[in-house]
């Protein structure tokens, strides 16, 4: 920090950085750049500098930050303020008390996108774990746009019996998932293809797809904040003037391709989810319900195709 003035603790005239004193001034510095989570920031990017958890921070208050330390912490907040997004900066992101590995190829996890992961779990401890014999009904499931691989990765996780499949449209981004299964031990369980949507030559059958896809409106998509239409993929994010192209496209293809009484299971807009209902209950789904994500609003979008 070359203009970290006074803050620190004092020997003389010269100032001692503790990782208190560094916290303190960097949450000020990233207030001032628009940052909505400044201390929190500081936190993340000052822990990966020093290569310790987070936590740890809060029982190292007065050590002094060695100048290396310093220096990569320095220029790592000099990037957020820029625009760069954290994740980007560290190289991960948590999703479900899981660690995932992210790139600028990769749209950063958000929170929101846990009610997904939620939505399909309820389904399965419901529909998938009656068999007679007291044993697990064998499921599989589709993630179309898995990105970092979030969604299928964390299913394969909580749910031994899940057979998942994973498609993107990018190379790079499944390159990405492809490690983050490894990281999380379910490589072995998840099948990762090339694809736009459902649009692949396999005729597999699925038990349940799901798929948190594009759906800001290229309107919508000027006025995101510059960390955000600056640094991640557009690919994932833009769907075009309605914001409903993409559904338009895959809802179709899931109700082909998925088994009688399989799920659908969607993120969306708060502001498109009677057009996305509407568009699920003309292709045949029934049972159609909503999820609100922590703010109140209707997030995701669980239907069953009716049998037939």
């Amino acid at each position: 920090m070359t203009d970290q003035g006074s803050q620190g603790n004092q020997v003389g005239q010269e100032t001692q950085w503790t990782v208190l004193a560094l916290l303190d001034w960097t949450k000020g510095y990233l207030e001032k750049n628009d940052s909505q989570s400044p201390r929190l920031d500081a936190e993340i990017l000052l822990a990966h500098s020093m290569n310790c958890e987070r936590i740890m921070l809060y029982t190292r208050f007065d050590e002094i930050v060695g100048e290396a330390d310093r220096l990569q912490f320095r220029e790592l907040v000099k990037q957020r303020a820029s625009g760069c997004p954290v994740a980007y900066l560290v190289g991960f992101k948590e999703f479900y008390s899981l660690r995932f590995d992210v790139s600028e190829h990769v749209l950063i996890p958000r929170p929101e996108t846990e009610f997904v992961v939620i939505a399909v779990l309820d389904i399965v401890k419901e529909h998938f774990n009656s068999a007679s014999n007291g044993q697990s009904i064998p499921c599989h499931v589709v993630d179309v746009g898995t990105g970092s691989g979030a969604i299928a990765i964390t299913l394969a996780t909580e749910v031994p019996q899940i057979q998942m499949t994973a498609v993107d449209l990018s190379t790079a981004a499944l390159e990405v998932a492809r490690k983050n299964a490894t990281r999380h031990q379910v490589n072995d369980r998840i099948e990762f293809a090339e694809q736009d949507l459902l649009a692949g030559s396999s005729d597999n059958k699925f038990d349940i797809v799901v798929s948190n896809p594009p759906y800001v409106t290229s309107q919508e998509y000027e006025t995101l904040s510059r960390n955000v239409r600056e640094y991640e993929p557009q690919l994932a994010l833009e769907s075009g003037p309605t914001g409903m192209e993409c559904y338009q496209r895959l809802v179709p293809q899931a109700a082909a391709r998925l088994n009688d009484g399989g799920w659908l299971v969607l993120e969306t807009s708060p502001m498109l989810m009677e057009q996305l209902k509407m568009l699920v209950a003309e292709n045949g789904f029934d049972e159609i319900s909503t999820v609100s994500d922590l703010a109140g609003h209707p997030r995701i979008v669980a239907a069953r195709r009716i049998n037939g």
